[in-house]
C-alpha cells in the first residue's frame, strides 16, 4: 500500500472516530435532559410549593437554551397544568416563577400555546392583570401576547374581558406594557369569530397619545392605526377621536410621515369619520391641513391608500358634488397630457412625476398660507387664553 492510500485511509478512520464520537456526546446530552425532564415534572407536580417554584425556575432556565422540541417533551411530561394552579397561589414568587416558566414553554411553539390555553391558563391570567403590581402584571400580559399569536386562542382570549383591562395599560403601564397591550389588541381585532369590536371609545385617547409619541412608520404606529381605524366605525369612536387633544391631527401626521400600512390604516380613520358626516368632520379635517398628504398618498400609498385618498379628496372639496373633478379624472387628464408630451411608453412616468409636482406645490402653497395668516394676525387678534 502506497503512502498516499495509508493516509487516506487514516484520514477516513479519524472522521468515522470523530463522528462516533460526536454522536455519543449528543446520545449523552440528549439522556440527561430526558432525566432532567423527567425529574421537573416530578417535582413540578408533587412538591411542595418552594419545591415547585425551584422547579418552575428551572423550566425556565431549561427551555431558554432549549429548541421547541424540549418545550414540547416539557409539556407532555405534565408540567403546564401544575404551573397553572401556581398562578392562582397568594404567594407572590409562586405567580411570578409560573408565569415566566409559562411564558417561554409558549415562546415559539404553537402547540404549547394552545395547550396552555386549553388547559384554563387565560382565566387567572386576566385576574393578574387587575393586580396593583406591574411586574406581575406586564408579565401576564407577556404571557397573554405569547399566547394570542395562536388563532385558535384568538376567540377564548377575546371573550375572556383581558381588553379592557389591557386598555389600561396603555395608559399606565411601563413602555414595554404598553407595546405588548397594543399588540394583543391587534392580535385579537383579527378574530373573525369577534361579534363586538374587541375595544371600545376608551382606547382612543392613549392609543392617540402614543402615536404621538411613536416613530409614525414603526411596527407600533402600524398597530396603533390599525386599531384607531377600527374604532372609527363606531360614533363611540368617532367621537372619542375628535374630542382627543390632537386626535385628528395625529391621523394626518401619519397619513405624511407613516410606513405603507399605517398610512393605509391612518387615512382609513379619517374617510370613516367623513363618510359618516361630511358636515361635521370636513372643516376638522380640512383645518389640520390634510390635503397635501392626501394628494401624496393617491401617488405613493398602497392601492387601496390611494383609493381612500382620492375618495376622501373628493369628500374635503368645497365645490357642489356635481361639479367635483374627481381624483380618478384628474389622473387621467394628467396621463393624456403626459402621453401627448413622452409618449405612451413614457407616459406613466411622466404623470406620476407631474403629480408629485402637483403634491409638491400644494404643499408650498399650504405652508405660504399658514405663514401669511401666522404673520398678519396682531396682538389683539390673539387669543388670551
Amino acid at each position: 500500500m502506497g503512502e498516499e492510500e495509508e493516509e487516506e485511509e487514516t484520514t477516513v478512520k479519524s472522521s468515522t472516530t470523530v463522528k462516533v464520537s460526536s454522536n455519543q456526546e449528543e446520545e449523552a446530552w440528549n439522556l440527561r435532559k430526558e432525566t432532567q425532564i423527567v425529574e421537573l415534572s416530578e417535582r413540578i407536580m408533587n412538591g411542595d410549593l418552594k419545591t415547585q417554584i425551584e422547579a418552575a425556575r428551572d423550566i425556565r432556565k431549561l427551555v431558554r437554551k432549549s429548541s421547541a422540541k424540549t418545550r414540547t417533551k416539557l409539556a407532555a411530561a405534565g408540567v403546564i397544568q401544575p404551573l397553572i394552579f401556581m398562578l392562582l397561589s397568594p404567594n407572590y414568587d409562586a405567580r411570578h416563577a409560573s408565569l415566566l416558566a409559562l411564558l417561554n414553554l409558549a415562546v415559539r411553539n404553537e402547540r404549547n400555546k394552545v395547550k396552555i390555553v386549553t388547559a384554563g391558563a387565560v382565566p387567572p391570567l386576566v385576574e393578574l392583570l387587575k393586580l396593583q403590581n406591574g411586574s406581575l402584571r406586564e408579565l401576564a400580559a407577556a404571557s397573554i401576547l405569547t399566547l394570542s399569536a395562536a388563532e385558535p386562542n384568538k376567540p377564548i382570549i377575546a371573550a375572556s374581558g383581558a381588553a379592557p383591562l389591557l386598555v389600561q395599560i396603555l395608559s399606565s403601564g411601563s413602555v414595554q406594557g404598553k407595546v405588548d397591550a397594543v399588540t394583543v389588541l391587534h392580535n385579537l381585532s383579527s378574530c373573525a369569530e369577534n361579534i363586538h369590536p374587541i375595544v371600545d371609545g376608551k382606547a382612543v385617547s392613549p392609543l392617540i397619545n402614543l402615536l404621538k409619541e411613536c416613530k409614525k412608520y414603526s411596527k407600533f404606529a402600524e398597530k396603533a392605526t390599525a386599531l384607531l381605524e377600527i374604532l372609527s366605525n363606531s360614533e363611540e369612536g368617532r367621537i372619542a377621536i375628535t374630542d382627543s387633544d390632537g386626535g385628528i391631527l395625529t391621523l394626518v401626521e401619519t397619513v405624511e410621515d407613516g410606513s405603507l400600512i399605517s398610512t393605509e390604516h391612518a387615512v382609513g380613520a379619517l374617510l370613516s369619520l367623513c363618510h359618516s358626516c361630511r358636515e361635521k368632520y370636513r372643516e376638522l379635517i380640512l383645518k389640520e391641513g390634510a390635503i397635501p398628504g392626501l394628494l401624496r398618498l393617491t401617488v405613493e400609498g398602497t392601492p387601496k391608500a390611494q383609493d381612500r385618498a382620492r375618495t376622501l379628496l373628493d369628500l374635503l372639496r368645497d365645490t357642489p358634488q356635481e361639479k367635483q373633478l374627481s381624483s380618478s379624472v384628474l389622473e387621467r387628464i394628467v396621463y393624456d397630457i403626459a402621453t401627448r408630451v413622452d409618449g405612451s411608453d413614457k407616459a406613466a412616468e411622466t404623470a406620476k412625476r407631474l403629480l408629485q409636482d402637483m403634491v409638491q406645490r400644494s404643499m408650498e402653497l399650504s405652508m405660504n398660507r399658514i405663514q401669511h395668516r401666522a404673520s398678519s394676525c396682531t396682538p389683539s387678534s390673539i387669543p388670551s387664553k
